[in-house]
Parts: C-alpha cells; sequence; structure tokens
C-alpha cells in the first residue's frame, strides 16, 4: 500500500512540474509577440531594443539644407551610407562627389543619383529615406510652456504647432496670438485667436517654415 502512495506521489510531482513548464513557456511566448506588436511597421529594430524610423514618409516632403540622408544602394555596401545635407544644400557620395539635393524630393533625388551611379555600376538601385528633417522648423516664442524651435510636419497649422509647446503659461493672451512670416524679403504679421480657431477651422493658419508664433 506504502509503494501504491509513493507512486502516486511521483506521478502527481511529474504532473505539476509539466503543467508549470507549459506555463512559463506560454508566459515566454506572450512576451515575445506583444514587444513584436509593439514595433511600428517599417521601423528598424536596432540590436540594443531601440526602433528608429524615417523622420517623414510624405513623398512631397521638399528636402532641405542640414537634413539627414539614408542613402541606399542595393547590394552596394560601400555606397550606402547616412550623410547631412550641407548648407550649400549638397550631399557627397562616394564616385559621385557632389550632389545636389536641396529643393528636391527624395524620389528626385534617388533619380538622380541612380542616373549617376549608372557610369559605374550596373543597373543600380537607390532608395533614399530623409532620417532627420532639420530645415523645416518653426519657432514658438512667449507664454508657453516649452519656448523653441520645432520641426515643421506636413500640413501643420498652428494650433498644432502650439500643442507641441506643451501649453500655455497663467500669463498667456490667447486672442493675441500673431504669427511672424518672411515673404519676399519682408516680415509679415498674422494674427491669431486661439480661442475663435478652436471654434471655426477657417481661422487656423497653416505654418511655413521658418514661422515664428509668438504669444504675448
Amino acid at each position: 500500500m506504502r509503494e501504491v502512495d509513493d507512486t502516486v506521489r511521483f506521478k502527481n510531482r511529474r504532473l505539476w512540474m509539466l503543467i508549470a513548464m507549459l506555463a512559463v513557456a506560454t508566459s515566454a511566448r506572450a512576451q515575445q509577440n506583444s514587444s513584436t506588436s509593439s514595433t511600428p511597421s517599417g521601423a528598424a529594430t536596432h540590436a540594443n531594443g531601440s526602433v528608429q524610423g524615417p523622420a517623414t514618409n510624405d513623398p512631397n516632403y521638399i528636402i532641405g539644407a542640414q537634413d539627414v540622408l539614408d542613402i541606399d544602394v542595393w547590394k552596394e555596401t560601400e555606397l550606402t551610407r547616412t550623410v547631412p545635407v550641407r548648407p550649400d544644400g549638397k550631399i557627397s557620395l562616394p564616385l559621385l562627389n557632389d550632389v545636389q539635393a536641396a529643393g528636391l524630393t527624395p524620389t528626385q533625388l534617388a533619380t538622380q543619383v541612380t542616373i549617376g551611379l549608372k557610369k559605374f555600376v550596373a543597373d543600380p538601385e537607390v532608395t533614399i529615406i530623409v532620417r532627420e528633417i532639420n530645415s523645416q522648423r518653426i519657432y514658438i516664442l512667449g507664454e508657453v510652456i516649452r519656448a523653441g524651435a520645432y520641426p515643421l510636419l506636413p500640413n501643420m497649422t498652428v494650433l498644432q504647432g502650439l500643442s507641441s509647446a506643451g501649453g500655455f503659461t497663467p500669463y498667456a493672451s490667447l486672442k493675441k496670438i500673431y504669427v511672424l512670416r518672411v515673404e519676399n524679403g519682408k516680415q509679415s504679421k498674422y494674427p491669431f485667436d486661439y480661442k475663435k480657431a478652436l471654434k471655426e477651422a477657417g481661422q487656423n493658419i497653416l505654418l511655413r517654415a521658418g514661422d515664428t508664433i509668438v504669444v504675448p
């Protein structure tokens, strides 16, 4: 009888061990799936676990000085690199030396680089991604929580720009906000009523690169 009890206890112990092992495996699989699903589509996951993606996916984005570009030439590792756009609007690439980048979209620049490389590489396939946007900026000054320079996103409005600054201080005059813009070498001033813009979509203003929002 004692031998039967020992056998039962041994089988029960093995059963609990199997259950515990299955629970651990299930938990690990769930964590792995959760980690995978949290990575944005199209983003690159690096060895240190960080995730990076392009600064913009807008095909109509115009490259400007000080932007940073990823130049990818398929199967040509020596030509693939990350380069800044110089203040003169050009980038430096092997074989091609200086290439005009500012004023072009990533697709247009990729076409130019492809044409240039055909003299040296058979059927080059070039992809260009804007890694950092440094040329397209707006500035927010005055009675806001975080005054400073901010990236200009596609179709960005004054309301969206102000949201980047973290809100207003208690002393902000929301009816007397204005946008300073340089046009044809002259500075123009556009009044902006924050509360009115919240109610009427037509009162919002599309921002341009170099605009300054002032909150008195």
